[in-house]
């Protein structure tokens, strides 16, 4: 039998993202899940050994490889149009969760019981992709923010008070330790 699966995966490079913003550098879906992988692996890593947690980091960091996967077919809709109304914001968590499983239907069958849990996780994992997804956000708008495009300053402001607000350890942890690095240039993040 031969299956689609990994065809529309490969897709998501073709993919791009803040498609309403005037980017300095141009993100594709690809790049952007790459950068998730790492960033929920970590708040996984971070949330066991510094606060008490008991995630699966690698099966978490998995499944930041694949939350995007509806976007294969929906395409990335901007978050102002997303969550313009509950309304809008429902029909569309109805159309992805309709293209995950259309994705999903091209995996042979004897590989769907692994595969499928990280396209469709449980809520308390996806809580802590979602942190992911946003802190990648918010770095999209720090490495625009350097450029002096200040078309990106409201949506760091809004994404940053957003995160805080989750109020998660290992979240406000990553934001204080890790997000100030990405204003420096590659020289200041260079020296010793």
């Amino acid at each position: 039998m031969q299956s689609k699966f990994f065809a529309f995966m490969s897709r998501m490079k073709y993919i791009k993202r803040w498609g309403l913003m005037r980017s300095t550098v141009d993100e594709n879906v690809a790049e952007h899940s790459l950068q998730v992988v790492w960033v929920a692996h970590a708040l996984a890593v971070i949330e066991n050994k510094m606060f008490g947690g008991n995630y699966d980091a690698e099966r978490i960091g998995m499944i930041g490889a694949y939350h995007e996967t509806g976007e294969i077919i929906t395409g990335d809709l901007s978050t102002p149009i997303k969550y313009f109304s509950p309304e809008i914001a429902t029909a569309y968590k109805k159309v992805e969760w309709i293209a995950e499983n259309r994705i999903l239907s091209t995996l042979p069958r004897e590989l769907m019981d692994e595969i499928a849990p990280l396209v469709q996780p449980t809520e308390e994992e996806k809580r802590l992709v979602k942190c992911a997804d946003k802190i990648t956000a918010l770095i999209k708008c720090e490495e625009e923010l350097a450029c002096n495009n200040l078309e990106f300053k409201k949506a760091h402001d809004t994404i940053e008070r957003d995160l805080r607000a989750f109020n998660i350890q290992s979240v406000n942890y990553f934001l204080d330790t890790f997000i100030p690095a990405f204003k420096l240039t590659l020289d200041e993040i260079s020296m010793d």
